[in-house]
């Protein structure tokens, strides 16, 4: 053998040796890539990225992998590469991804582009178009971000939530279902009991494992007369919780154009149809594309409670505080995109605090059971002064100017109140009603909705001439 012969064959060897382990190597990983064992086939797929930084399916796999571990920076800059050359899960990744980052917008262009493809390729786009309709309800969802002040949270285990609520007794109880019941099997599930002790609400699931919405009156020493609450709803709905009034509910759906998993609504039982309102979806930061459940608010302490698993471990959720605001402000529009994605994601719950603020006290008392002697002290209403002063009774109020303004703003708010409550009627009607039903209701709905905006853009306008003339009168610009 020459040395020019024994060379090119040593020579050839190594690279079929080579090619051999590259191929070995790769189609180990996309054993793995397959199984979902994405930790374990991410590093294969980074040193064939690094060795072709074109190529569009390592691009795709490691984005992938990078996606389904956590690290959504380098997800997004490998996953755009595939992109770019039009690989059809890169669509689908990158929009699971700008809707984890609140990108909402980003989130409907790539859905838009995996559903074009899916269509060319004569695929069922049913869940592709589902995802696309929560995306946009995300997106409308996030501009409408409320102003409400979170002021401390809780990470606890996924079934000891219940722990975290310390409810006044004029805001009833909670308790799990299975220990109210007394039964052995854990479903996930509260009982609602009012202060009176006379009524429970609660959720169960049904024939078809749906959960279902039901309440019980107390006859004697026993409960019963069950009965159902929205019996039209086929998704999940659980977590009831109910306002003193006994009219208005809280609760927690899958259904009703949820943007993903649990959502949180309010309804209001109807006393002359003996049946409760169409539900509204809470906005942000209340509700999320994770579950978001189990609203409370003790009127008494002026505080509130809900639930949320927002990146949190499967077996954690996070309980957050927050003080209600029955004017459901909105933040100010702004066009910092990163300050609303923070604000509506509840990236930090300092963001919503207001400056000089010490919610010290507020969180102690949330902590804190109180006697019915220990009650505290009923708002009429929320007024923000400004970012030191805030007003609950017309007697704080130091000018007289203002005091005439903002008896207009309470006036103007009940309207808006007794619309709103009316407006849900003829919506409710509207929904149940046939097709010659609800072209007859159409108008009275629009003119009633142009009432509202009016109205409450009356009250907005009215209120800042009440804030500017208090602050005015306290010598502050």
């Amino acid at each position: 053998m020459t040395q020019k012969f024994t060379k090119i064959f040593f020579t050839f060897t190594f690279l079929l040796t080579s090619f051999y382990g590259y191929t070995q190597s790769l189609d180990q990983a996309k054993i793995l890539y397959n199984e979902g064992a994405y930790e374990e086939a991410k590093p294969v797929f980074e040193k064939l990225v690094r060795q072709s930084p074109n190529n569009s399916s390592y691009n795709q796999w490691y984005g992938v992998c990078c996606y389904e571990t956590g690290d959504l920076e380098n997800a997004e800059k490998y996953l755009l590469v595939a992109n770019k050359r039009k690989v059809m899960e890169s669509y689908r990744y990158l929009a699971c991804l700008y809707t984890d980052l609140y990108r909402f917008d980003k989130a409907i262009e790539m859905w838009d582009g995996y559903i074009e493809l899916q269509k060319k390729k004569k695929d069922d786009t049913t869940e592709s178009e589902t995802k696309l309709r929560q995306a946009h309800n995300l997106h409308r969802m996030q501009e409408k971000t409320e102003d409400v002040q979170i002021i401390d949270s809780m990470v606890v285990g996924k079934g000891d939530f219940l722990s975290v609520y310390s409810l006044s007794e004029e805001s009833g109880n909670l308790t799990y279902y299975n220990i109210f019941f007394n039964i052995p099997e854990k479903i996930p599930s509260v009982v609602y009991q009012n202060q009176k002790g006379d009524k429970i609400y609660y959720a169960r699931p049904s024939e078809n494992g749906a959960f279902v919405l039901y309440s019980q009156n107390k006859l004697l020493d026993a409960w019963g007369d069950e009965k159902i609450l929205m019996p039209n709803n086929p998704e999940d709905c659980n977590y009831p919780f109910v306002l003193s009034d006994g009219v208005t509910m809280y609760y927690s759906s899958t259904g009703n154009e949820s943007i993903g998993g649990y959502d949180l609504f309010i309804t209001r039982y109807n006393t002359n149809t003996n049946a409760y309102l169409a539900p509204e979806q809470m906005g942000m930061p209340f509700n999320s594309p994770a579950n978001d459940y189990m609203m409370v608010i003790d009127e008494t302490k002026g505080l509130g409670w809900f639930v949320s698993d927002r990146n949190q471990p499967e077996d954690k959720v996070c309980i957050y505080l927050f003080i209600p605001d029955p004017s459901r402000k909105r933040i100010e529009e702004t066009e910092d995109t990163d300050k609303l994605i923070r604000r509506a994601s509840l990236a930090s719950i300092r963001d919503t605090w207001k400056e000089e603020t010490d919610y010290t006290d507020l969180i102690k008392l949330a902590h804190t059971d109180l006697t019915t002697k220990e009650k505290k002290v009923e708002h009429d209403f929320t007024f923000v002064v400004n970012d030191k002063t805030t007003y609950y009774t017309l007697n704080e109020i130091k000018s007289h100017e203002t005091k005439d303004l903002y008896s207009e703003v309470i006036s103007m708010n009940k309207q808006i109140e007794t619309l709103k409550n009316k407006l849900d009627e003829v919506r409710s009607s509207y929904t149940k009603g046939n097709a010659s039903a609800r072209e007859q209701l159409k108008p009275t709905i629009l003119q009633a909705e142009n009432q509202l905006y009016d109205l409450m853009e009356k009250a907005r306008i009215q209120e800042k001439k009440a804030r500017n003339a208090e602050n005015r009168q306290l010598g502050i610009k």
